[in-house]
């Protein structure tokens, strides 16, 4: 039986005002108001976790800890079958550069390794994305989502974020970042956990 939630405030520990605003959006029909990790001046706290669910849960914990609020947070990523799971906890590091972020250059290096890799297409792959709800006495409630597809060269589409262009959804013939925002986050990985986590705790 998961914990039901029943406070007015949620602090949802992001730094990503795209994110905060969706999340926020899904929990104004329960009447619950959303803080950001930024607004509570919180840092970010290093990621050390080997999987999805251990970094989620290390955001989630730290937040609450902090600030006496429940806290959610998520961590994603993408894993391809035939690099054995990566970049999946890594995703976004694969991106980093000394300038930040460069999800091009993180999308070829995975071309680049599953070319070396000798695989035959189709690169089968999944979106993962864990959700953890975490209240301040260190109870919390975990909610995974997944949305599986494939991966495809060369990059299409300038929509979403991240490795979005090299992702087929299945079922789909256009990649995530061909596709229209809202059919997305209608399908996506982090709706399948968000769905989970409504009727876990919300309903």
């Amino acid at each position: 039986m998961t914990r039901k939630f029943e406070e007015k405030t949620l602090l949802v520990a992001t730094h990503n005002q795209g994110k905060l605003e969706e999340i926020a959006a899904l929990l104004e029909p329960y009447g619950v108001t959303v803080v950001g990790a930024k607004e509570k001046g919180l840092p970010e706290p290093e990621e050390t976790g080997t999987t999805f669910v251990e970094n989620a849960r290390i955001k989630a914990h730290a937040a609450a800890k902090a600030t006496g609020l429940p806290a959610l947070s998520d961590d994603s990523g993408i894993a391809i079958d035939a690099l054995d799971g990566a970049p999946g906890v890594y995703t976004a590091d694969w991106a980093e550069t000394p300038d930040g972020r460069d999800f091009v250059m993180a999308m070829t290096k995975t071309h680049d390794k599953l070319v070396e890799s000798g695989a035959a297409e189709p690169w089968t792959a999944r979106f993962c994305c864990t959700l953890v709800l975490a209240w301040p006495d260190g109870h919390d409630e975990v909610f995974p989502g997944v949305m599986e597809g494939k991966v495809t060269w060369p990059m299409r589409g300038d929509q979403g974020h991240g490795y979005d262009p090299i992702f087929v959804p299945q079922g789909y013939d256009v990649t995530f970042g061909e596709m229209d925002r809202w059919e997305k986050n209608r399908i996506s990985h982090r709706a399948d956990a968000f769905a989970k986590l409504m009727a876990g705790c919300f309903e």
